[in-house]
């Protein structure tokens, strides 16, 4: 397993984001992430990702506590932009370059010119599609083990997402690697998944392959979801 949480609850200032939720992540898979808001998608995440601490239980990354050793080999990419907007995109990758062992320079620049983004444009003059796919460039470049993309689609136009979901499946690396990537958007992301965990109310839903949930279900994911909840 690439991850574990063991009886795990998180709660902030009049509200509980997870609760006595525990998680075994395989290796080599590309897990979907799913729920409606508030189910604690972002705060397991965050937890995975070493930013944030349980109140409660245990996480594991690769057998041990995500620290600042275990952080090397997690790529987190938040929902929020942290791009600085005065740099060109080629700065921004230059500036990232040196702070990851992992980093893939080639990988970088391939990912760059796939996902059209002039080295020369500056990150204010981009567009919010072309943002997301610069945050996604910065994390695909690397070699990490564990991939965790939090909603790389959210409110991005369809082009965008196209790129987004082909750079994803283009770059994955199951023989090394682990994606975990949270998401509303179903029908785009859907083919994308060995895994599906479903969150509600900081709980698991329900956790198996995806391939299992259709045949149980005889339904889509999408399908399944918009009947989970209703």
């Amino acid at each position: 397993m690439i991850a574990e949480l063991i009886n795990v609850s998180k709660q902030y200032p009049g509200a509980e984001a997870l609760r006595n939720l525990s998680l075994s992540i395989p290796k080599g898979q590309i897990v979907g992430l799913m729920g409606p808001n508030g189910a604690g998608k972002t705060t397991l995440l965050k937890l995975l990702a070493g930013l944030a601490r349980p109140t409660r239980g245990e996480v594991r990354v690769e057998g041990r506590t995500p620290d600042r050793l275990a952080k090397a080999r997690i790529a987190y990419a938040p929902d929020s932009d942290h791009l600085y907007p005065w740099m060109t995109v080629g700065e921004t990758l230059a500036f990232m370059r040196p702070f990851f062992a992992d980093w893939d320079q080639e990988r970088a620049a391939t990912l760059a010119e796939f996902m059209a983004l002039p080295a020369r444009q500056r990150v204010s003059q981009l567009s919010r599609g072309m943002r997301a796919r610069l945050r996604l460039v910065l994390t695909m470049a690397r070699s990490a083990p564990l991939i965790l993309l939090d909603e790389p689609l959210s409110g991005i136009d369809v082009p965008s997402r196209s790129r987004i979901v082909e750079a994803i499946l283009g770059q994955f690396q199951p023989e090394q690697q682990t994606l975990i990537l949270s998401t509303h958007d179903v029908m785009e992301t859907e083919a994308l998944f060995d895994r599906l965990i479903l969150l509600e109310a900081g709980q698991v839903k329900l956790d198996d392959t995806a391939d299992a949930l259709r045949n149980q279900y005889g339904k889509s994911v999408r399908d399944l979801l918009e009947e989970v909840y209703r």
